[in-house]
């Protein structure tokens, strides 16, 4: 039997996959995803050893999934570490071309030449590591042109330092960068809803955009993880849509948007949304966006277990102006929800802005 954060993964070239499932372990609503998108799936190291081998394989994707207190001293340590290294080769050249033993560096017995003029610890050492490193500019402490190990190792501290620096640098820049950072600003419902609209009973929920940045091209897309009597764990596409644009991508992010799938009988979820169904199933919804002036990549992703599913609800219109003067700040409620009955009626629901559109 495999251990309970072993898993499997196979795939099939239908809208359904399977895999052994991360949902049977100690409780029934192990979550996959978290609501803030971060995937809580962890794979299965034999060992220790294995476990860094495989972090020291992939050095840049570790670094680049560490948390912000690691990366700042990781910084520190490395110009630390590299600094010491290099004040400890300098040293040792000092101490074995017998520079440490000439009390006057100004006046030097004859014939003998000196590395490193004024080096005569190793408190002069590190300093001159360090003013090397950084490009400070010598000052009474410079190296001999006549001492070729001087020159060599001089050549060398260089060399590995601005490497270093090219690392850090690159570094940070990426881990500014990654998408999903950029996407703090994107929020989704905390709870999906179910209601009718038109007789059709539909799963929405809601997304919008706090960040000051314009985002085109919006495209969501839903994947059903479902656990099964045989302890597998299937995966479904599910589609949304938004008003009447089908499935095609949104052309411009105009917070907020409410996406929407219509829970006919041939939809996957027709039969586990139910009020009364003990199923076992987790809806993760992915999104993806670009940057109007850049065109940089926004991908954000959250989900939805059985808990998190309001039946009878509705969203509430998305903006709601106070009295007559329409020129007062309007107060937004993204993510409210009203009662709205589960009935057959002709049911109109607010999606996107507009209280008299209705899904077909």
């Amino acid at each position: 039997m495999p251990s309970a954060n072993q898993f499997t993964m196979t795939t099939t070239t239908g809208d359904q996959k399977a895999a052994s499932s991360p949902l049977v372990n100690k409780t029934p609503y192990q979550r996959l995803i978290s609501k803030d998108g971060r995937s809580l799936i962890r794979g299965h190291a034999p060992g220790h050893r294995d476990k860094w081998m495989a972090a020291l394989r992939d050095m840049w994707g570790t670094w680049l999934g560490l948390r912000w207190r690691w990366v700042v001293l990781a910084f520190c340590s490395s110009f630390l570490l590299h600094w010491l290294l290099f004040a400890v080769l300098w040293y040792l050249v000092a101490l074995v071309n017998g520079d440490l033993d000439i009390l006057d560096h100004d006046a030097p017995p004859p014939g003998h030449v000196l590395c490193v003029k004024h080096v005569t610890g190793f408190t002069a050492a590190f300093s001159f590591a360090l003013e090397t490193q950084l490009t400070i500019g010598y000052g009474t402490m410079y190296p001999n042109a006549d001492c070729p190990i001087g020159i060599a190792l001089l050549a060398l501290q260089m060399l590995l330092g601005l490497m270093l620096e090219t690392f850090i640098t690159g570094a940070f820049v990426a881990k500014f960068s990654r998408p999903q950072k950029r996407c703090v600003g994107i929020l989704f419902s905390p709870q999906a809803v179910v209601c009718e609209v038109k007789g059709q009973r539909c799963l929405m929920f809601r997304v919008t955009n706090l960040l000051p940045v314009s985002l085109v091209d919006v495209s969501v897309s839903g994947i059903l993880y479902e656990e099964r009597d045989d302890h597998t764990l299937h995966q479904t596409a599910v589609e949304f849509s938004t008003d009447n644009l089908g499935s095609r991508p949104c052309p411009l992010f105009v917070s907020p948007l409410t996406y929407f799938h219509p829970l006919t009988s041939s939809s996957p979820l027709h039969s586990v949304i139910k009020p009364s169904s003990q199923s076992c199933f987790e809806l993760v919804v992915f999104l993806s966006a670009s940057k109007e002036s850049t065109g940089c990549d926004y991908n954000k992703r959250t989900s939805y277990l059985p808990d998190e599913i309001e039946y009878g609800r509705c969203f509430v219109k998305s903006m709601r102006q106070h009295g007559k003067d329409r020129n007062k700040k309007a107060r937004i409620d993204y993510f409210d929800t009203q009662p709205c009955p589960l009935t057959q009626d002709h049911v109109a629901v607010q999606i996107n802005h507009e209280g008299s559109e209705h899904v077909e």
